[in-house]
């Protein structure tokens, strides 16, 4: 049609083709067909938000321990805050790779244990620590109790029991035992749950100077001060009572 549309209408040539008037406007594009998504929700105060908030949000809710949340409960939960559906929450889960079903991979070295006893020879040389679930019948649910013992002393220095436990609970419970204790120079064992190999917990354990070292896949013996206690805890208290709340 170019080659001739300078000698005949554009209404003849179509004819001539048998192709509509309105077929030959269509100019071709590249990239993806349709609108471009939108960069930004709405919240339910009215107020607009950039897409990145909503994505922050969405991992924080999947910042917990075996998490096998889909993008219908998150857009559930997102719903409290933000006017969204899940078709955006789907595409924005995609985009960043957080769909159920995706390998969460950490990236960076991690210092794997090289003994498996530990011989602590003075208080607040070794720590360890470690998440157990407890059953709250009441609530038909698990709650998550986080523990820190000192390997010398066997004394629980802290401990979180929530409904859940996102990265910063982990930063801030040591920020309140380092206010109390000095722990500069202190060794943390741990096994490799997704809290403690998460990059904020292992970038603020450096800067404190807290040595952070990981338990090899599948060895709980090599983390068993903290796993001992949390055994008698369950023998003790847990397995002998129903919880209300």
């Amino acid at each position: 049609m170019k080659q001739f549309e300078h000698q005949v209408s554009r209404t003849l040539l179509c004819q001539w083709l048998s192709v509509p008037r309105s077929v030959s406007y269509y100019q071709p594009q590249s990239g993806r067909p349709g609108a471009k998504p939108s960069q930004v929700t709405m919240k339910l105060d009215g107020s607009w938000v950039d897409n990145q908030l909503v994505v922050l949000s969405i991992r924080q809710l999947l910042d917990v321990e075996f998490n096998a949340l889909g993008y219908e409960y998150i857009t559930h939960e997102l719903k409290k805050e933000y006017l969204i559906n899940k078709k955006k929450v789907y595409r924005l889960m995609q985009e960043h790779n957080l769909l159920l079903g995706k390998v969460f991979r950490p990236t960076g070295k991690r210092e794997f244990v090289k003994f498996r006893r530990i011989v602590a020879t003075k208080p607040l040389e070794y720590l360890c620590w470690d998440i157990k679930y407890v059953w709250v019948q009441g609530e038909r649910r698990n709650y998550y109790l986080l523990s820190v013992i000192d390997v010398y002393s066997r004394k629980i220095l802290d401990w979180l029991f929530q409904g859940s436990i996102r990265q910063i609970d982990l930063i801030n419970l040591f920020r309140r035992i380092n206010r109390s204790h000095e722990l500069k120079g202190v060794i943390l064992r741990n096994d490799n749950g997704s809290q403690f190999i998460a990059h904020s917990v292992r970038n603020f354990l450096k800067s404190s100077e807290i040595k952070q070292e990981f338990t090899h896949v599948a060895t709980p013996e090599e983390n068993s001060y903290i796993e001992a206690f949390h055994s008698i805890l369950e023998h003790d208290v847990i397995e002998r009572n129903e919880f209300a709340s």
